[in-house]
Protein backbone atom coordinates (compact mmCIF):
# COMPACT_ATOMS: atom_id res chain seq x y z
CA UNK A 1 0.00 0.00 0.00
CA UNK A 2 2.89 2.40 0.68
CA UNK A 3 4.01 1.91 -2.92
CA UNK A 4 0.67 3.25 -4.17
CA UNK A 5 0.80 6.26 -1.88
CA UNK A 6 4.35 7.13 -2.93
CA UNK A 7 3.60 6.86 -6.64
CA UNK A 8 0.44 8.96 -6.26
CA UNK A 9 2.34 11.66 -4.37
CA UNK A 10 5.07 11.68 -7.01
CA UNK A 11 2.65 12.53 -9.83
CA UNK A 12 2.81 16.24 -10.59
CA UNK A 13 -0.99 16.63 -10.54
CA UNK A 14 -1.35 15.54 -6.90
CA UNK A 15 -0.83 18.31 -4.35
CA UNK A 16 -1.27 18.69 -0.62
CA UNK A 17 -2.10 22.12 0.79
CA UNK A 18 -2.46 23.02 4.47
CA UNK A 19 -3.73 26.49 5.34
CA UNK A 20 -3.49 27.19 9.07
CA UNK A 21 -4.57 30.84 9.34
CA UNK A 22 -7.62 32.78 8.16
CA UNK A 23 -5.39 35.51 6.68
CA UNK A 24 -3.54 32.89 4.60
CA UNK A 25 -6.85 31.42 3.43
CA UNK A 26 -8.06 34.88 2.42
CA UNK A 27 -4.83 35.47 0.46
CA UNK A 28 -5.13 32.11 -1.34
CA UNK A 29 -8.88 32.02 -2.09
CA UNK A 30 -10.01 33.06 -5.58
CA UNK A 31 -13.71 34.04 -5.26
CA UNK A 32 -13.72 35.56 -8.75
CA UNK A 33 -13.31 32.06 -10.27
CA UNK A 34 -16.60 30.34 -11.11
CA UNK A 35 -17.08 27.59 -8.52
CA UNK A 36 -14.25 29.00 -6.39
CA UNK A 37 -10.57 28.23 -6.43
CA UNK A 38 -7.32 28.45 -4.51
CA UNK A 39 -3.85 29.73 -5.22
CA UNK A 40 -1.35 26.94 -4.55
CA UNK A 41 2.32 27.92 -4.14
CA UNK A 42 4.47 25.58 -6.20
CA UNK A 43 7.67 25.59 -8.18
CA UNK A 44 6.52 22.72 -10.40
CA UNK A 45 5.66 23.62 -13.99
CA UNK A 46 1.96 23.49 -14.92
CA UNK A 47 0.01 24.59 -17.97
CA UNK A 48 -3.38 26.23 -18.12
CA UNK A 49 -6.04 23.53 -18.19
CA UNK A 50 -3.94 20.88 -16.42
CA UNK A 51 -6.00 18.67 -14.12
CA UNK A 52 -4.88 18.60 -10.49
CA UNK A 53 -5.94 16.80 -7.35
CA UNK A 54 -5.76 18.72 -4.06
CA UNK A 55 -5.70 17.28 -0.58
CA UNK A 56 -6.75 20.35 1.38
CA UNK A 57 -6.55 20.96 5.13
CA UNK A 58 -8.13 24.15 6.49
CA UNK A 59 -7.25 25.81 9.80
CA UNK A 60 -7.76 23.38 12.70
CA UNK A 61 -10.49 21.37 10.94
CA UNK A 62 -10.09 17.61 11.34
CA UNK A 63 -11.70 17.08 7.91
CA UNK A 64 -9.44 17.03 4.87
CA UNK A 65 -11.04 17.99 1.57
CA UNK A 66 -10.15 16.09 -1.57
CA UNK A 67 -10.81 18.38 -4.50
CA UNK A 68 -10.17 17.95 -8.19
CA UNK A 69 -9.76 20.98 -10.36
CA UNK A 70 -7.91 22.57 -13.22
CA UNK A 71 -5.18 25.16 -13.51
CA UNK A 72 -6.70 28.55 -14.46
CA UNK A 73 -3.94 30.89 -13.22
CA UNK A 74 -0.15 30.78 -13.31
CA UNK A 75 2.17 33.13 -11.43
CA UNK A 76 5.66 32.58 -12.84
CA UNK A 77 8.89 32.94 -10.85
CA UNK A 78 9.96 36.57 -10.47
CA UNK A 79 6.44 37.93 -11.00
CA UNK A 80 5.82 41.65 -10.60
CA UNK A 81 5.06 42.87 -7.09
CA UNK A 82 7.04 40.05 -5.47
CA UNK A 83 4.08 37.69 -5.85
CA UNK A 84 4.64 34.05 -4.89
CA UNK A 85 5.21 31.54 -7.67
CA UNK A 86 2.34 29.10 -8.05
CA UNK A 87 -0.93 28.18 -9.72
CA UNK A 88 -4.61 28.98 -9.30
CA UNK A 89 -6.81 25.89 -9.23
CA UNK A 90 -10.49 26.15 -10.13
CA UNK A 91 -12.56 23.69 -8.11
CA UNK A 92 -14.53 21.13 -10.07
CA UNK A 93 -18.31 21.49 -9.94
CA UNK A 94 -18.80 18.09 -8.26
CA UNK A 95 -19.87 17.66 -4.62
CA UNK A 96 -16.26 17.85 -3.35
CA UNK A 97 -15.53 21.15 -5.10
CA UNK A 98 -18.82 22.63 -3.91
CA UNK A 99 -18.14 21.45 -0.33
CA UNK A 100 -14.67 23.06 -0.33
CA UNK A 101 -16.01 26.34 -1.76
CA UNK A 102 -18.84 26.48 0.79
CA UNK A 103 -16.49 25.68 3.68
CA UNK A 104 -13.96 28.35 2.65
CA UNK A 105 -16.64 31.01 2.12
CA UNK A 106 -18.18 30.09 5.48
CA UNK A 107 -14.82 30.58 7.21
CA UNK A 108 -14.06 33.85 5.43
CA UNK A 109 -17.58 35.30 5.69
CA UNK A 110 -17.46 39.10 5.42
CA UNK A 111 -13.73 39.10 4.64
CA UNK A 112 -14.58 38.24 1.02
CA UNK A 113 -15.53 41.91 0.47
CA UNK A 114 -12.16 43.17 1.72
CA UNK A 115 -9.82 45.26 -0.44
CA UNK A 116 -6.67 43.60 0.94
CA UNK A 117 -4.37 42.18 -1.71
CA UNK A 118 -4.15 38.46 -2.27
CA UNK A 119 -1.73 36.12 -4.04
CA UNK A 120 -3.56 36.75 -7.32
CA UNK A 121 -5.26 40.15 -7.24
Amino acid sequence: MNEQVKSAAARPGVMSLTIKEKASLYAAYMPFIQGGGLFVPTGKPYNLGDEVFLLLALLDEPTKYTVTGKVVWITPPGAQGSRSQGIGVQFSSNEFGVAAKNKIEGILGGHLQSNRSTHTM
